[in-house]
């Protein structure tokens, strides 16, 4: 997957019960892949985004940010001083296996390489996301296009749920920040970066390319658990 023509790769920790060293050691066996770490959190919190940048992570997504504080918050535990308060207490990422060996170091350059992303979910975010997205270090504002929907109440495609989106489209483009949706809105006006669909989809999407014509071609099974049972008369 992660040389498979992804940027970065998003792997999930607010949905998922998985824990910090068992994502650590899925990085660092693909350090020099193309695609970049990149993992969503579970939420503003020192540290989850610690434990997200020490294991090697260079894409930081930040679900549901509903103020400016919290956007300052986010940025805070993702860069090290003087723009933000990371705490400098080593990791995976300062090793040579990793990051430790690009010139100039690790320390001193992954401020200007780190990717901040935060996610507009609510109507609370939808409030303050000009001031979200004016915030030092903020690289892109995510216009999330379920939960939206899912605090605000709007139905997908809708007046509101189109009006709540162009909020967010704006505030992104005033600031001159990134702007994110979902892989369907890659056709959307201003949208540069997208959330793609899950592994196992892209696997078998992949799968159904290759095979073709070829695919589901084989009879059905008569005998076995997976018979399928004759039609009655």
């Amino acid at each position: 997957m992660a040389n498979a023509g992804y940027d970065f790769i998003w792997t999930e920790m607010q949905h998922n019960d998985r824990d910090w060293g068992a994502v650590a050691r899925m990085w660092r066996t693909c350090p020099n892949a193309k695609a970049v770490p990149g993992v969503r959190v579970a939420y503003t919190d020192e540290r989850e985004i610690q434990h997200a940048l020490d294991a090697g992570a260079l894409v930081i997504v930040v679900p549901t940010v509903d103020s400016k504080a919290e956007a300052i918050e986010a940025r805070n535990w993702t860069y090290f001083p003087p723009l933000g308060r990371r705490s400098n207490g080593g990791g995976q990422a300062f090793d040579a296996g990793m990051w430790g060996g690009v010139p100039g170091g690790y320390r001193n350059t992954i401020n200007d390489n780190v990717v901040l992303i935060e996610m507009i979910e609510t109507l609370e975010g939808l409030k303050d996301v000009d001031e979200i997205a004016k915030v030092p270090g903020v690289t892109a504002v995510f216009a999330a296009s379920g939960d939206l929907g899912n605090f605000s109440g709007y139905r997908q495609g809708t007046p509101d749920y189109e009006r709540a989106i162009n909020i967010v489209h704006d505030a992104a483009l005033k600031a001159g920040k990134r702007l994110c949706g979902p892989f369907a809105w890659r056709d959307r006006p201003d949208f540069t970066c997208f959330q793609a669909g899950s592994e196992t989809a892209a696997i078998a999407r992949g799968v159904a390319a290759e095979l073709g014509p070829l695919a589901n071609t084989q009879p059905k099974p008569e005998v076995g658990p997976f018979a399928v049972p004759p039609k009655t008369p």
